[in-house]
This record gives C-alpha cells, structure tokens and sequence, in this order.
C-alpha cells in the first residue's frame, strides 16, 4: 500500500514492456540509453528555484496524511518522503532529457468524464499539421484511449497502471525510451483520471494542465487544492453546456485563483472548437 495516496501494489504494463510494482521497487539498477537516473543527482539543484518543480509540500493537508493501520504518523511520513524522493530523482532525469531536446511536456490532469481525451484528439488533429506529437497515455486498465489517439495518425504509447492511481516519473521515463520522441515536439501526458494523487508526482513535465468540465462542481479547486495549486493552467471544458447548467464560472475562477494566484484560465469547448484557438496559441508559446 502507497502512504501516499492509497493505492494498492499493481503490475504496471507499458505496452510492449513490463515495469514490475507500482513504484515501490524501483532502485534496479538501470543500463538504459537515456542516462535515465545516472545524473539525476546533479540536476536537483537546479531545479529548486523553479516553481512547484520537484517540490511537493502539500498546499493543504492533502492526500498524505492518511492513516495506514498500525503505522506511526512519523514512520508514514518517512516513507511518503523516500516514495516521492525517489520519484523526483526520476523527474529530474526526464526534465534533463525534455530540456536536452526540446520537448514541451504537458501533464494533463483532470477527474473522468471532464472530456480529457475528447479535448487531446482534437488538440491533435488541429496540431499535427504544425508540431511533431507524441503521446503517453496512462490509465488503470483499457488501452481505449490510446486507441483513440493513434487513429489521429500519432504515437501513443499506453501505460496501464492496474491499481495505481496516477502515473510517476519511472513510468514516464520507460515509456520515453520506447517513444523517441523527436526533438523540438510536443508530448502530451494524459495522467490517470482522478485528481489527488498525481499532484503529488512531479514528472518532470514543464506544466501541469487541470481540466475541469463545467458539468462538475465549481468547488473542484477548494476541494482539491494540490491539484490547482500544482498546475499552471485550469482549463475549463464544455462550456457549450453551460446555458442547461447552474455552473457559476466567475465563482470557479475565484476559487481556483484563492488557491493558485498565478493559475491561468481558458474556456473552451472540444466539442463545438470554440475558444481552442487560445488553447492552441498557449501551447505554441511555450513550444522553445
């Protein structure tokens, strides 16, 4: 059992490839091509000043403080703090190789049924005239979503990550050697539907992107405030529907903003395309 979020041990598959228990054995020493944890060590350093990069103090009392039966508070604590410590070394190692080549890696977090998927394979279709994509899919069990990605024409590579509840950096940097993406390319990172646990997991991503479909509460963002506070963006889905809701969207913003000053904001809809020209224009000035 994961202290800090609760998950149970499962076997992680990425397609083609086995990756063995959820991120609680993953000090086998690697021989990979891409320098995967060799220099992570240098790089920490470096990354301190950058916002909420590999810092993972939770903005509120957050999924961490969990209770697992018979476990001391402080023994809790230890092992959360070598789980994400462990996973920083991996993020680091990504962040290196993304910066080394030029890739702008969104981590798009969200709960189901926000339209996440529905959002990414238009983004894609819309894009992949203009910038290389690549994509990571991850998910619990089906390889759906995956499938649906690659009938836009690019990669996908699927990970599923049986009872585990978000992706981590070890996963992301596997799924990267099978991937190549190719240099000056945009990877899309579709996390696991939910939106405690990967706040916590730093994937060496340049921003984590929340999307969050009007048909939810407009109290998401007080509800689950490491997720906002960890990402750069919230973007707000649906929003054709809004004239059958009661969603206050000002309300929304307010809240996300009394958690992450800093939070931008865009309203779209995939469905209809409406507001995806900014969308597109975000991630465009952000492509180096």
């Amino acid at each position: 059992m994961c202290t800090v979020c609760g998950c149970g041990e499962g076997e992680t598959r990425i397609e083609g490839q086995e990756v063995g228990h959820h991120h609680h054995h993953h000090d086998h020493d690697h021989e990979h091509s891409h320098a995967h944890d060799h220099h992570h060590h240098h790089h920490d350093h470096e990354h301190a000043h950058h916002h909420h990069e590999g810092d993972h103090h939770h903005y509120g009392e957050g999924p961490a403080h969990a209770h697992a039966p018979g476990m001391s508070q402080s023994r809790m604590v230890q092992i959360e703090q070598d789980i994400l410590g462990k996973n920083n070394q991996y993020a680091n190692a990504n962040r290196q190789l993304f910066r080394d080549q030029a890739i702008l890696a969104l981590n798009l977090v969200s709960s189901p049924g926000s339209g996440k998927t529905t959002l990414l394979t238009r983004s894609i279709d819309d894009l992949k005239s203009e910038l290389p994509i690549t994509v990571i899919e991850g998910d619990q069990q089906t390889a759906n979503d995956a499938d649906r990605i690659r009938e836009t024409g690019v990669r996908a590579l699927q990970i599923n990550t049986g009872k585990g509840c978000h992706l981590d950096a070890h996963m992301v940097g596997h799924a990267m050697e099978s991937l190549q993406p190719e240099s000056n390319s945009l990877l899309f990172i579709e996390n696991v539907g939910n939106l405690v646990c990967p706040a916590a997991f730093d994937l060496g991503e340049a921003h984590k992107v929340a999307i969050l479909s009007v048909t939810e509460g407009e109290d998401k963002p007080l509800k689950y405030p490491d997720m906002f506070h960890a990402a750069d963006l919230m973007i707000l889905n649906k929003t054709d529907l809004l004239p059958y809701l009661d969603f206050d969207v000002e309300k929304c913003i307010e809240y996300a903003r009394r958690v992450n000053p800093d939070i931008e904001v865009l309203q779209l809809s995939a469905k209809s395309g409406d507001g995806m020209q900014a969308w597109y224009e975000w991630i465009k000035s952000r492509m180096v």
